[in-house]
């Protein structure tokens, strides 16, 4: 009884890490598309909300990884997965708060592997996957993506350097339609698989699913899908400034570059199951292209703090997800650990929220801003 009622805490917080990572991701789908004027915010974050959805139903190779790739299945216990997914949804919410757009998939996975070396030591973490499947591919899509975008703007603007600006621009927003979609389905692929994965880890550490051969059920499946398609939904405005409007003044043609590097680099390394950050992505496409058409276009000041938060995401996540286990188990082996971390939780959310409401309400010309 006390091990069915962690897992469907453990189901309600991974769903609810699903929603944060929906809204904080939001902004790399649709801030180019937004700030180029090639679609208004709301029917762009509209149309990533549904190709989220539909791209969760692509590929699994992504959630086998997080599920089986980064710590050893045996010494992982529903408790472990509560811990590591609350250390991610804070280091999610706090970054979401100061407008940084970090990792999700870094927080998840930083958050998982803290609570497995607070419960089990070091022993419990696989370094291999660690280094090849995640540290890796994050150093190498961001400058692949880069590269991508950067050699696309020199193509583009050779090719369309003699037209007039307006005709261009036109041509490269509705080109932006077609690849923010992409992109939004591209992020599905990968992200939503993030949550399936740990979702069925809770389900093998609670004995209701084999752990041989991996298999998600699908009631999984479509429950991931939803909250991070949800989550899209509601928008992640803080970040979409800073993705859209403080990196680059992005121009159409520049936007289209940046969310077609992203979508490529993000599809490719799906198909192969790694689970990368597609806010690395999407950051290395736009700096590509903005570098490309001028370096100082791009305000290297913020880029640096990004860095910056990519740098601290996992340490950190490891941090909050090993502190919430040993609070968790400081009130013994059952469920009471659990329920009260994630009561406290809520109440401490909606007080944030009541009153960022009530301020916003006082004040509307800021809220406006």
């Amino acid at each position: 009884m006390h091990s069915d009622l962690i897992l469907g805490i453990v189901v309600f917080t991974a769903l609810a890490f699903d929603f944060t990572n929906g809204f904080h991701d939001t902004a790399n789908v649709v801030a180019s598309a937004i700030s180029t004027r090639a679609i208004a915010p709301r029917p762009a974050i509209a149309m990533a909300s549904l190709l989220n959805f539909v791209g969760a139903f692509i590929s699994l190779k992504v959630a086998s990884t997080v599920g089986q790739g980064f710590v050893d299945t045996h010494d992982v216990t529903t408790t472990v997965v509560f811990a590591g997914l609350a250390g991610a949804i804070t280091w999610n919410l706090l970054t979401w708060y100061l407008g940084l757009p970090s990792s999700s998939s870094h927080a998840l996975i930083g958050g998982l592997i803290g609570s497995v070396i607070a419960s089990d030591g070091f022993a419990g973490v696989d370094g291999t996957g660690v280094l090849d499947k995640l540290v890796m591919p994050a150093l190498v899509a961001p400058v692949l993506a880069f590269v991508v975008a950067w050699s696309a703007i020199v193509l583009v603007y050779r090719i369309v350097g003699g037209l007039r600006p307006g005709t261009v621009n036109r041509g490269f927003r509705g080109g932006q339609l077609a690849s923010s979609g992409l992109l939004a389905l591209s992020h599905g692929t990968n992200d939503a698989q993030k949550t399936m994965g740990v979702i069925t880890l809770a389900l093998i550490a609670n004995g209701d699913v084999s752990s041989t051969g991996f298999h998600v059920p699908v009631w999984v499946i479509v429950a991931s899908a939803t909250a991070i398609s949800l989550g899209t939904l509601s928008g992640g405005w803080r970040i979409i400034r800073t993705m859209g409007t403080r990196l680059i003044k992005m121009d159409p043609a520049q936007g289209f570059a940046a969310q077609t590097a992203g979508a490529a680099v993000i599809l490719a390394a799906s198909s192969f199951g790694y689970p990368l950050s597609t806010t690395h992505v999407i950051s290395g496409g736009i700096v590509g292209a903005g570098a490309a058409k001028r370096f100082s276009a791009v305000r290297w000041g913020v880029a640096g703090d990004i860095a910056g938060a990519w740098v601290l995401t996992l340490p950190a996540a490891a941090i909050f997800g090993g502190g919430v286990d040993l609070a968790s188990r400081a009130f013994g082996d059952g469920a009471a650990g659990p329920l009260v971390i994630t009561a406290v939780s809520v109440a401490v959310l909606a007080g944030v929220l009541g009153r960022r409401a009530r301020i916003q309400r006082a004040t509307p010309s800021a809220a406006a801003a």
